[in-house]
């Protein structure tokens, strides 16, 4: 059996009794660790944010990117986004071979439920359209939080999305200025080592032409698109897929696992 409890205190649940040691909180409420610190009042041991944490979580963690950075001392931190997991595995290997000196980033996001059905009141105008009737930019924090995972790119990526009416899969387009001249082949071929070594599982490799619903329930984080690598000497243009529930579901399992057993 599973049980069920609700309360809109998470200090008020039983976690302790229960003996809960990681609580994933996915409510989208308690996005800071003074709030999702409730848990711990609560009993459990640590807490993971299924979203982007305030300035005084203990980690932001892209899993198979900075997961070392877990200490046993951490109690709250971030899973960080579903676009900044996509966007850290694609930068980091791109930028240990090449160097990147600025990027900037376009998520062509689907819809999600915090957007509107038809067109309502809303303080952001373009928010107030309805999501499956309209391609609607909007901001992203996406690509400024990896300087949190990668701190070597702190304040080199800034982007913005835009929402579109498909239910799910997203694409990561980035553009980036490179500390060298380089090509189509060589950015592949570090994509494709990245894919089958270090970050084997977490970033995918794609050559062939598929569209969005064809990675769908895909587990990866980001999957390469090599078919669409564009090179003028030093400006590079990559993008990369994700489904952005599925992945992200798939990322904040392994992250749970690697907080439990941080020494």
């Amino acid at each position: 059996k599973i049980r069920v409890l609700a309360n809109r205190n998470p200090a008020e649940l039983p976690w302790g009794e229960l003996g809960v040691d990681v609580v994933m909180e996915c409510t989208g409420f308690f996005t800071t660790k003074e709030k999702a610190s409730a848990h711990i009042k609560g009993g459990a041991k640590k807490v993971i944010i299924s979203a982007p944490g305030g300035k005084d979580v203990d980690a932001t963690i892209v899993y198979g990117v900075n997961h070392n950075v877990l200490k046993a001392e951490h109690t709250v931190i971030s899973n960080a986004s579903c676009t900044t997991n996509c966007l850290a595995p694609l930068v980091k290997p791109l930028n240990d071979k090449i160097g990147l000196e600025t990027g900037l980033m376009t998520t062509i996001h689907a819809y999600t439920n915090d957007q509107v059905l038809t067109d309502v009141y809303h303080e952001d105008l373009r928010r107030a359209r309805s999501a499956t009737h309209s391609q609607i930019p909007t901001k992203t924090g996406a690509a400024s939080a990896v300087g949190l995972v990668l701190p070597e790119l702190n304040g080199k990526l800034d982007g913005y999305a835009i929402r579109v009416p498909t239910i799910n899969v997203s694409i990561v387009d980035l553009s980036f200025i490179a500390k060298r001249d380089t090509t189509v082949e060589e950015v592949n071929a570090i994509m494709k080592e990245a894919s089958e070594g270090a970050l084997k599982g977490i970033l995918g490799y794609n050559d062939a032409p598929l569209v969005s619903v064809d990675f769908n329930h895909n587990p990866a984080s980001s999957t390469f698109d090599a078919t669409l690598t564009k090179v003028s000497g030093r400006l590079v243009k990559v993008s990369s897929w994700y489904d952005n529930e599925w992945g992200f579901s798939n990322r904040m399992l392994d992250t749970a696992v690697a907080f439990a057993n941080a020494k």
